[in-house]
């Protein structure tokens, strides 16, 4: 199972994004993805810090993308765990 967040930007157009803690982008950040721009590098903290938990509502539309995508295997969480390390990349 891949862990996935699924969060709302604050004063930012209010856009939905997906934060995937156990995957490594480097320098320290996580893999996420939106809409628009797709997949980038994201610092988890600043991230969670600028945002709002999303309702399922507001991410039923990018979990439907992700599916897409290949993300078959999604685990939907509120927070990082203490077990959701990034995997080391390569």
């Amino acid at each position: 199972m891949t862990p996935v967040i699924f969060r709302r930007w604050r004063g930012r157009g209010g856009e939905v994004f997906a934060l995937f803690p156990t995957l490594a982008a480097g320098d320290g950040c996580v893999t996420s993805y939106q809409h628009v721009g797709q997949h980038d590098a994201a610092n988890y903290a600043l991230c969670m810090a600028k945002s709002r938990p999303a309702l399922a509502l507001e991410y039923a539309e990018l979990l439907k993308e992700l599916r897409k995508i290949g993300y078959d295997d999604l685990e939907i969480h509120r927070r990082r765990q203490p077990w959701m390390r990034p995997k080391k990349e390569g």
